[in-house]
């Protein structure tokens, strides 16, 4: 059977963390900026954790 390949979208939104869950990047942080909050804003700038619903489907398209 042939290596898994890693899907390179999937590498580029997600990496993994020291204890060695995933992160990701926040969603509603590239545009439309005016409108919302500072304090909104900043909650978006900071990564956070793939939820256990998901984390079995993003290490399998990591191919960890």
């Amino acid at each position: 059977m042939p290596k898994m390949k890693t899907r390179r979208s999937a590498a580029k939104r997600f990496s993994k963390s020291g204890s060695g869950g995933l992160r990701r990047r926040r969603a509603f942080s590239s545009h439309i900026l005016t409108k919302k909050s500072r304090k909104r804003k900043r909650r978006l700038r900071k990564p956070t954790s793939v939820s256990r619903a998901d984390t079995k489907r993003v290490k399998r398209m990591l191919a960890q």
